[in-house]
């Protein structure tokens, strides 16, 4: 184990390297860029990588794809409208049950809108376009998390073959910190799925009626519902005997951790995986608490998911936004006050 001082996209490629990967497909985007630069520089050093900078972000999405049918770690970043175009692939992924790995680094919308930070890109990642959003991701809140947390998603794309995501922003990839990198205990191991001159391998995303897609959903779905309660996650923090509950997650949460450190009675609640979301624990959280405050840098994104995670419960929720702008533990502290 050794400490290095990185940025969070430098952190990004140093555990993807940890998690194995040998492979990078990737077409450079604000404030992503860093990660296909690091990368790229790596394997001018390293003759056992791969970086290969495509026309678009549908192409590298695709060409995840490929390795991954040949059996190969690799993953891809993007952020904003990269993430929109990276939709195609990733459902395919998602249809043929592929370990697709993406580090989505979220910048403000709609559209282009800002190079630097929001939390907008939570539907998007989560759920995506047409399917049921059978994906696993994680939100980081701090640089040591998103070391941690790559490796979490290279294995647990690979052990349960879901695409997988690690949810960043703009800020947790230009802040820089002290980061202890370590070899993991453990890697989920990968096998080629297509290349075997003496197997036929017939992997569907098309079907010719309702019925049969319905009967491999169903499939799908009840799997990926198995596993979730061996990927859900969460952090609380100081709420065994708040009265006020504070819902965030990301580098908001951060934020939100440092200004309950600073107030009596309020708590903070924090799913680090918001796919799969860890209802249970959230909704009896919420139970004890007298009210509960949601904040985030978008316009309900998040809010949707707590909502939902905690219906049916009696105690009062407040919610607090700032689409695309940074928030401060101070503005929570004023705010609780």
């Amino acid at each position: 184990m050794q400490t290095e001082f990185l940025t969070g996209n430098e952190v990004v490629v140093k555990a993807a390297l940890s998690a194995g990967a040998r492979l990078m497909f990737g077409y450079p985007i604000t404030p992503s860029t860093e990660i296909t630069k690091t990368f790229a520089e790596e394997a001018i050093k390293n003759p056992r990588l791969l970086f290969i900078q495509t026309e678009d972000e549908i192409s590298a999405g695709f060409g995840v794809i490929g390795a991954i049918l040949g059996g190969k770690k690799s993953f891809t970043s993007t952020a904003g409208p990269g993430t929109v175009l990276m939709q195609d692939p990733i459902s395919m992924a998602e249809a043929m049950r592929l370990p697709f790995v993406g580090i989505i680094t979220q910048r403000g919308g709609p559209s282009t809108g800002t190079v630097i930070y929001s939390q907008q890109e939570v539907n998007l990642t989560c759920f995506g376009g047409n399917g049921e959003g059978l994906r696993i991701v994680y939100s980081p809140s701090n640089l040591q998390e998103v070391y941690d947390l790559t490796i979490k998603t290279f294995n647990n794309a690979w052990k349960y073959r879901f695409p997988s995501f690690l949810l960043t922003d703009g800020y947790l990839a230009k802040a820089k910190s002290k980061v202890e990198i370590y070899e993991p205990s453990y890697l989920s191991t990968t096998k080629q799925i297509l290349g075997d001159a003496k197997k036929i391998v017939n992997i569907r995303n098309t079907y010719s009626t309702e019925e049969e897609l319905a009967k491999i959903l169903d499939k799908y779905i009840n799997e990926y519902e198995q596993i979730s309660k061996h990927i859900r996650d969460y952090e609380s923090y100081h709420c065994t005997d708040a009265k006020t509950i504070i819902f965030a997650h990301g580098s908001v949460a951060s934020a939100c951790r440092a200004a309950c450190s600073q107030l009596k009675r309020v708590g903070l609640f924090r799913p680090i995986t918001l796919r799969p979301f860890p209802e249970y624990e959230a909704k009896m959280i919420a139970r004890r608490a007298d009210k509960v405050i949601i904040v985030e840098s978008s316009a309900g994104q998040f809010s949707r998911m707590v909502k939902n995670a905690i219906f049916g419960v009696k105690t009062v929720v407040l919610e607090y936004q700032k689409p695309a702008l940074g928030i401060t533990p101070e503005e929570i502290i004023g705010l609780l006050k």
